[in-house]
């Protein structure tokens, strides 16, 4: 398993907007670069990209709740094909 975590201090949005869909949900294929979240920090809005093609396996934190630096967002199983 690979482990998403966040680079910097802030708060945690699972999609661009409040109407709008998620970026991902668990059980998705990602590729790598692909946004799987925003965290928002002193009013920049940082997309966060996947490191690797794989699966998310879990999300770990809650959409609009603060995350810290190097807390853990996803799990992605990189070894999972569509």
């Amino acid at each position: 398993m690979m482990t998403i975590t966040s680079p910097i201090v802030g708060t945690f949005y699972r999609s661009p907007s409040p109407d709008a869909d998620p970026y991902v949900e668990e059980g998705d294929f990602v590729k790598k670069g692909q946004v799987l979240c925003i965290v928002e920090a002193m009013k920049l809005m940082n997309e966060i990209e996947c490191e690797t093609d794989g699966r998310i396996v879990k999300i770990l934190a809650e959409s609009t709740k603060p995350v810290e630096y190097g807390q853990a967002l996803f799990l992605i199983d990189p070894k999972a094909t569509s």
